[in-house]
């Protein structure tokens, strides 16, 4: 599986096409377990088509169901909280993509839970590959369940909300001084070349676990937490109906 790099880096690389351009028809839902609302978001990486308009809002308790591309796509969804729309004005306050409502292939402002997705390759096989990474840090509980594939296709993500165990070096708090609304990575609190896996650290031999990214572990251990991770879940999943992105799962 790829390695994950952070939100505002340059989109991740997709997996080479397949030979065969259009596979079976499948649904992608994202789900709102959360008690409040949450505006996802969806951002393709570089070439890929732009989903939904790259986001929308969810009441809580609520879920938005869309055909998924017949051809080979990847791209990245999260979710956006404290959000506000006064006239023309639109913004967050964890996963913000510019001050849209509509994020039009814009990625978003850290810390964000972030879901990965590379839908349709493997040729014949059509695999899907999806996961759930803390590189960019947390904001919301989320998971990626498939349904009705083939193969070996586990439930991943991180369950736990992490905002009221979230280290005092790392919290993001909104308004200044109120509640944790986010978790940063150390990449994002400190900025250091070996805490972001930068330059001469930027390989699987030399970009190494941190005391930072061990939290987001020790709790979630089916995610990535840092740009070389290895979850503790693969999976080599073929041909889902259904991808669901849960929030709060």
């Amino acid at each position: 599986m790829l390695p994950f790099f952070p939100l505002l880096s340059l989109l991740l690389i997709s997996l080479p096409p397949p030979t065969f351009s259009q596979y079976p028809p499948s649904i992608l839902t994202i789900v709102n377990n959360c008690p409040f609302t949450i505006c996802p978001a969806i951002a393709p990486n570089s070439g890929h088509d732009v989903l939904e308009h790259g986001g929308f809002c969810l009441p809580t308790l609520s879920h938005r169901s869309f055909p998924a591309p017949t051809h080979h796509w990847s791209g990245r969804i999260w979710g956006r909280t404290g959000c506000t729309h006064t006239g023309t004005h639109f913004s967050c306050a964890t996963g913000d993509c510019g001050n849209r409502l509509e994020c039009s292939g814009f990625t978003g402002a850290t810390p964000a839970t972030l879901a990965q997705l590379t839908l349709h390759h493997g040729g014949h096989r059509d695999l899907v590959s999806y996961a759930v990474s803390l590189v960019d840090g947390f904001n919301l509980p989320m998971t990626v369940t498939p349904h009705e594939g083939r193969g070996l296709c586990p439930v991943v993500g991180c369950r736990e909300d992490l905002l009221s165990t979230c280290p005092p070096e790392l919290q993001v708090r909104f308004p200044a001084g109120g509640s944790v609304v986010g978790c940063k990575s150390g990449c994002a609190a400190y900025g250091t070349d070996e805490l972001c896996c930068r330059n001469m650290y930027n390989s699987p031999k030399t970009c190494r676990a941190s005391t930072y990214s061990e939290f987001f572990k020790h709790h979630c251990p089916a995610t990535f937490t840092y740009a070389h991770d290895s979850p503790s879940l693969t999976h080599d999943c073929e041909g889902p109906k259904e991808l669901k992105v849960i929030f709060c799962h």
